[in-house]
């Protein structure tokens, strides 16, 4: 017997849909016409044990126990889905092959392979499991996937540093948060600080930036603008203006930015090029081209759709659920790339008309999409276990989708439809002037074939440059004298913040390592990063104030009193070049842990002696509920007692749906 494990019963379902009838429906599995099974996780069934597993000593939180390393790793199973893993366990060991069918990323892959190893399944058995890469839901595609199995041992290295994400970020959370909610107890916080890896310098970007607003000085600076006419007399006359460029001369007047802060120099420019000749003394024109945008990974779309519609990343996520799992109208969208295997071109003619007949403001788009187009979104050596979001070839009654669905679906296809758009091509134009000695520069951008950019709102046009050539003089009617002001940093939106963790290098202080991260993901995965911001909100290190994201005075509290290396990307952004290696086989398992261990030894005795203030009196209010001891729950770390002793829940991310994922639990 045949046993496809998917991730979750969406999944199984869809498997189950393309393998022969008739089936028998039994409880959590189906089985198939020819007597093979498909069977699911709920997520991830298991989890990493709490400390007490270890040691029952551990359950009280004391600094003297810090830090906890075991020597043996246990996984535990999670009290909500026990019942499946029982189904598995009697499934598994019935199987003669089993297929691993997890999402197409490297949770998707350690969330089945830790089954199957916990479930003590013989080496044999282990080493002839299957796996099958599933993005998208539809029968063609599923079937698809189906008859490309791979060897799962091809894996091993995706599987390992997942393994590897999870044990580490098990071992610093759950140490700095015992180590630091000790700490700001003894200083009168009353709460929980927690603590993790990603979380944490998410929350200083937030925290840095904030303080950076309220301590900002504008200061006024100017520019002068000097109007132009080509004939200020004739009906021919062509009027526009040209910004002054400031000499060299001027730079004690200035900032480090090239502003002018001195208003009397602004305003002696603008007396002297009064009625006066500009006489042309360059003239650059370039004709450029602008490929369509690649599709979308989950971070851009989160960031796109933020920008045009306010929708948060966490609510995206959830769209993207609704629209893969129950719609099956776009694929895995989990994803971190925006390239496209070259066989999908195969499909594109049945994804164009299912865009038709599903979103109605594209209707004419799609039509005037040209197939034999053939963008640089199609990339096989940029694609690996899942591909960009796109489309796929079914269609459906956009009235039946909800509002926001409707929106973030056509956000998708309008992006895919690109692709077959041809280049956008305008001409640049730069003149620069001489009037009274100094330098002024006019600039233009025009139009010549809108190409893809048709699919997109227009942008309004710029000025229009008259057909100038060098030494041609024109008069200057007067200058126009700018006063404006700096401005602050703006606060962190959704989209900037999701921004600044795929960009991460930006923030980085190591040198050694920002050439690497600008290749690799930023902090966290496209899969959590809407989780560890939600998870912000939830335990009261981050508030909303409409679309602008901003800290808490406990959020503030806890990265001021924090060691700067746990509030800076640094740390973390190492870390996941570093699983990246281990996912490449670039990297071994021990060549990360080990010195991972050898740092969270330090971080704990800095801990130990930290001097907390500005915690008094605050607390986290309803961030962490106490555990009831009836429920058996598991979900976030509960509060520790006046007495010191406490236990902690684990928390789970998001799935998507809007209900407590059992997939990616975290620390982080």
């Amino acid at each position: 017997m045949k046993l496809y494990i998917a991730e979750k019963p969406s999944l199984g379902r869809a498997i189950a849909a393309v393998l022969p009838k008739p089936h028998k429906k039994h409880e959590g599995y189906i089985e198939t016409g020819q007597g093979d099974c498909v069977s699911w996780c709920i997520g991830h069934l298991l989890e990493q044990a709490d400390p007490e597993a270890y040691d029952p000593a551990l359950k009280k939180w004391q600094l003297d126990k810090l830090p906890i390393i075991p020597n043996q790793w246990q996984l535990e199973p999670k009290s909500q889905t026990r019942k499946q893993l029982t189904v598995l366990r009697k499934l598994v060991k019935q199987a003669s092959i089993l297929v691993n069918a997890g999402d197409p990323d490297r949770e998707g892959q350690l969330l089945v392979d830790e089954v199957i190893s916990y479930l003590k399944t013989p080496a044999t058995k282990r080493n002839n499991t299957r796996r099958v890469l599933i993005s998208d839901l539809n029968p063609g595609a599923v079937k698809k996937a189906l008859n490309n199995e791979r060897s799962n041992r091809d894996f091993i290295p995706l599987a390992t540093s997942a393994l590897a994400r999870s044990r580490a970020d098990w071992l610093y959370g759950i140490n700095l948060t015992r180590a630091y909610t000790l700490k700001g107890q003894q200083a009168g916080y009353k709460g929980v600080l927690s603590v993790g890896r990603v979380q944490t310098p998410v929350l200083g970007l937030v925290v840095r930036r904030d303080e950076e607003i309220k301590n900002f000085q504008p200061k006024n600076f100017y520019e002068v603008l000097a109007h132009l006419h080509t004939d200020a007399s004739g009906e021919n006359n062509h009027s526009f203006s040209a910004e002054w460029q400031p000499s060299d001369t001027c730079a004690p007047h200035m900032d480090e930015e090239g502003r002018v802060l001195n208003k009397k120099l602004a305003e002696h420019v603008v007396a002297r090029i009064f009625e006066q000749p500009a006489t042309v003394v360059d003239v650059e024109q370039q004709s450029k081209r602008e490929s369509p945008p690649l599709p979308f990974n989950l971070s851009q779309l989160q960031i796109a759709a933020n920008k045009r519609f306010g929708f948060s990343a966490q609510q995206v996520l959830d769209l993207c659920q609704a629209l893969y799992e129950r719609h099956n109208l776009i694929t895995y969208p989990r994803s971190d790339s925006r390239h496209l295997p070259k066989d999908q071109l195969k499909d594109a003619p049945a994804v164009i008309s299912a865009i038709q007949n599903t979103a109605d403001n594209l209707q004419q788009g799609a039509a005037d999409a040209d197939q034999k187009l053939v963008s640089k979104a199609w990339n096989d050596s940029k694609v690996d276990a899942h591909h960009a979001i796109i489309p796929t070839t079914k269609s459906m009654d956009s009235g039946r989708l909800a509002n926001d669905e409707r929106k973030l679906y056509e956000l998708i296809a309008r992006q895919y439809l690109a692709q077959f758009y041809p280049a956008y091509r305008y001409n640049t134009q730069q003149i620069s002037f001489d009037i009274a000695g100094g330098l002024f520069i006019a600039k233009a951008r025009q139009n010549i074939d809108l190409g893809w950019k048709k699919l997109f709102e227009q942008e309004p046009d710029e000025q229009h440059l008259p057909a100038l050539k060098k030494s041609d003089v024109l008069h200057c009617s007067h200058g126009e004298l700018l006063e404006k002001q700096t401005q602050p940093p703006k606060h962190f939106t959704d989209a900037t913040l999701l921004s600044a963790m795929t960009g991460i290098a930006r923030y980085v202080k190591d040198k050694s390592i920002k050439k690497i991260l600008k290749d690799t993901d930023g902090l966290g995965t496209e899969a959590t990063r809407a989780g560890i911001i939600e998870l912000l909100f939830k335990r009261g290190f981050l508030q909303r104030q409409n679309k602008l994201i901003l800290s808490t005075p406990a959020g503030q509290a806890l990265i001021n009193n924090l060691p700067e290396s746990a509030t800076l990307p640094d740390m973390t952004a190492h870390w996941e070049s570093m699983l990246e290696n281990i996912s490449q086989k670039a990297l071994k398992y021990d060549d990360f842990m080990l010195p991972m261990q050898q740092q969270l030894n330090s971080m704990i005795e800095q801990a130990k002696i930290a001097q907390m203030s500005g915690l008094a009196g605050l607390e986290n209010k309803g961030a962490f509920k106490k555990k009831r001891r009836s429920s058996g729950k598991r979900g976030s770390y509960s509060s520790a007692s006046k007495s010191g002793s406490s236990s902690y829940k684990k928390t789970g991310s998001k799935t998507g749906t809007g209900k407590t994922s059992r997939r990616k639990r975290s620390t982080s």
